[in-house]
């Protein structure tokens, strides 16, 4: 999988507008809150199987009703379509 090129690195503001780029390393980052812990789980519950699908799996940590993601991919290092058709799936499904 290609890395994106610079140029589609800083068109990420506008595909992703949700999505922050990380200033320390190329990936990207979201913060997504829920009613409670039991819609956070099943959230990442269907990001999991389209994860799996695409065998490119998200960074994620959950507290209570907030999942925090982080996609990169690892080879190549850097962020590459994978990462954003991630991305993409995850705002389709997200509250």
């Amino acid at each position: 999988m290609p890395l994106l090129t610079d140029a589609e690195r800083a068109a990420l503001g506008q595909t992703l507008p949700r999505w922050t780029l990380d200033p320390a390393r190329p990936a990207i980052s979201r913060t997504l809150r829920f009613a409670d812990f039991i819609a956070a789980w099943g959230f990442m519950t269907q990001i999991a199987l389209i994860a799996q699908q695409m065998d490119h799996h998200p960074e994620w940590s959950n507290v209570y009703n907030q999942v925090s993601i982080t996609l990169t991919t690892h080879d190549p290092a850097g962020l590459t379509t994978n990462d954003v058709t991630l991305a993409q799936a995850i705002d389709r499904l997200a509250p």
